[in-house]
């Protein structure tokens, strides 16, 4: 059996970091990014004692770290799986949209929505030739009106758009959206500053239903953990 290969976004801590580790353990090789080189050589370090890891720090909205990122998974032999993990929250504690700098709004946009097209643009002649999937991490603050959200919420609903478009016309990969839910991570602290946000299911939590989805034979669509068979 061949071994397929994988590149995570932002795979040094939180939901990237545990479906890493998840997919090393099925026998997948990666490619790994993040923006923190000591994080992300500790990941690299920790995955590499269980399948083989190529880690490359950087930004995903620089083209020439997206073009390293597609280049070292061809070099492995290709590619069957992206996934779209890495994202920006905006300011913290959030601002209401009436206020929201728009400096800041346009590098969530352009970390959110157009680093992962970008990516998926680079790497989409290795998806094809798998007949690959490509997962883009989403929430439901793309759907829901929640107040102090606008920016994070309204690039994610973007990138859902852009996904769904995406599935219709790509033939050949398998395109999904995915919303883990809820999450004790970095992120969902910044998100509520000063808060106790340890009832909220770690991202190992979610896991189960993000890699059940990916081997199963379902189309392209927008899936919800809670939603998804984990078996």
């Amino acid at each position: 059996m061949m071994t397929r290969i994988a590149i995570i976004t932002g795979a040094s801590r939180g939901l990237g970091l545990a479906t890493a580790r998840a997919l090393a353990a099925a026998g997948w090789s990666l490619v790994i990014d993040a923006r923190g080189a000591p994080a992300l050589e500790a990941a690299a370090t920790e995955l590499g004692r269980s399948t083989t890891v190529t880690a490359i720090a950087g930004d995903v909205t620089a083209a020439d770290h997206r073009n390293q990122l597609a280049a070292a998974a061809g070099r492995m032999g290709g590619l069957d799986l992206l996934i779209n993990n890495a994202s920006m929250l905006g300011p913290s504690p959030q601002p209401p949209l009436a206020g929201y700098p728009l400096n800041v709004l346009r590098r969530v946009y352009e970390t959110n929505v157009l680093a992962p097209l970008a990516l998926i643009q680079t790497a989409l002649p290795l998806l094809r030739d798998s007949s690959g999937t490509v997962v883009n991490i989403t929430s439901d603050a793309a759907s829901e009106g929640y107040a102090g959200w606008g920016g994070y919420g309204s690039a994610k609903a973007a990138l859902n758009e852009l996904s769904h478009v995406l599935a219709a016309e790509e033939d050949k990969v398998r395109v999904l959206w995915f919303d883990p839910g809820d999450m004790n991570t970095q992120m969902h602290q910044e998100a509520f500053p000063g808060e106790d946000i340890s009832d909220r299911p770690q991202p190992e939590a979610s896991v189960p239903s993000l890699l059940g989805l990916i081997e199963s034979g379902q189309p392209s669509g927008w899936y919800r953990a809670n939603q998804v068979d984990a078996e």
